[in-house]
């Protein structure tokens, strides 16, 4: 049995603990925020999210214990998780109005969740609360050697159905929204909010964290996708990331981008063009790609990105797609200042959403986000580094 033990001068937070810019953690002379020069917002910043919101407890050693182990922790912390809630709440912070739609228990830690979101400004008036059960939660292992996290999750009971949703609560979470963002959990009330939305043209970012029941139904919905590194090839079978994009986007003909997050390595992003190639002539994406990586300037710490003009790209054994082929590279943080790859994702997630709705060219979209995720991981837990949209980190892409 492993024993997590709290050192003496561990830190340690109650729960909930929101993160205001008053209470961020303090940042050099170069990175702060920067009051006076507000960035201007989207028109429409309105973004409703379906998925999950739970309480995250990080538990931070030294380095990840081997079976039977006792060790003590370096720092222990309790705030607001979930994909969903995580995702959204970056959004908020970065200037747009998030609603989200979820499920939560009547307990301490449900009523900590909302308080939480709505105090970085999410609206939660779509949330439901099931006076019996409990709420989710997290334990994350965060290993303060290799920088990595691990998360062991324990759902919400009951679970979320779509009876939960009334459709007058449906029409008011969608009314005026800009996109509708899944995170690929509650699948079945995703599916719902997801063909409603589809119905009134509200454009759907799906997430593809990893295979999950009933997201195939979901992603026949989406306009966009963002998955993680391993989710392009377990759902294509296809024999290397940029074949598995291309899979993607024939198999699913309404996406116009999916994206795959690749950690420090940055990302990938296919974006499919209306108007064919000017040139007839087919390219493998295998190639491509790494004609694009031999662009790239490895000498640059902040995010940048190199892609493809339109091309008609080619994958063995799954089809052609005509499109641009994008590389992002992710910042690079220098060991001292990473403290936490929790969340990385969702703040990237977040970020995109933030850059839809701004209708920010690819180019500048996946720098961005990069950079909102770099900035996550430089303190403990999802949402304690999240930047606001004041930030001097992001003025170069806000300005």
């Amino acid at each position: 049995m492993l024993y997590l033990y709290p050192t003496p001068n561990a830190t340690l937070l109650s729960t909930p603990t929101t993160f205001s810019p008053s209470s961020s953690p303090p940042r050099s002379t170069r990175f702060r925020m920067l009051h006076d020069s507000l960035p201007p917002l989207p028109e429409n910043r309105i973004v409703l999210g379906v998925g999950g919101a739970g309480v995250d407890f990080l538990a931070a050693v030294a380095s990840y214990p081997n079976p039977d182990d006792k060790i003590r922790t370096t720092s222990l912390m309790v705030q607001g998780g979930g994909n969903a809630g995580n995702a959204l709440t970056c959004a908020a912070r970065l200037g747009l109005s998030p609603r989200l739609i979820s499920k939560v228990a009547n307990d301490t830690q449900g009523r900590g969740i909302l308080e939480e979101l709505q105090a970085d400004g999410v609206d939660t008036s779509s949330v439901v609360v099931s006076e019996e059960g409990d709420s989710p939660f997290t334990y994350i292992i965060v290993d303060n050697e290799t920088k990595t996290r691990t998360c062991i999750h324990t759902p919400g009971y009951p679970p979320m159905i779509p009876s939960d949703l009334s459709q007058t609560s449906l029409s008011s979470a969608l009314d005026g929204a800009r996109m509708l963002y899944l995170d690929g959990r509650i699948h079945e009330t995703a599916l719902l909010v997801a063909q409603e939305a589809a119905r009134k043209n509200v454009p759907i970012l799906v997430e593809g964290e990893r295979i999950r029941e009933g997201l195939d139904d979901l992603l026949k919905l989406a306009d966009y996708a963002i998955c993680s590194a391993k989710f392009p090839q377990a759902w294509t079978e296809a024999a290397s990331i940029p074949s598995a994009l291309v899979s993607i986007l024939v198999r699913l003909p309404k996406i116009k981008f999916v994206i795959v997050t690749l950690g420090e390595d940055g990302c990938l992003m296919l974006e499919r063009s209306v108007d064919e190639a000017p040139q007839s002539e087919e390219m493998d994406v295998d190639i491509l790609l790494e004609l694009l990586k031999r662009r790239k300037d490895d000498n640059i710490a902040i995010p940048t990105c190199v892609s493809s003009p339109v091309t008609k790209l080619r994958a063995n054994g799954v089809g052609t797609v005509c499109g641009r082929l994008f590389v992002g590279t992710a910042e690079k943080v220098p060991p001292s200042e990473l403290q936490d790859t929790t969340g990385a994702g969702d703040s990237f997630i977040g970020a995109v959403l933030y850059a839809i709705c701004s209708n920010m060219p690819p180019e500048k979209m996946l720098p961005f986000a990069a950079q909102v995720a770099a900035t996550c991981c430089r303190a403990v837990g999802a949402r304690t580094g999240l930047p606001h949209c004041t930030d001097a980190r992001l003025a170069s892409f806000l300005s």
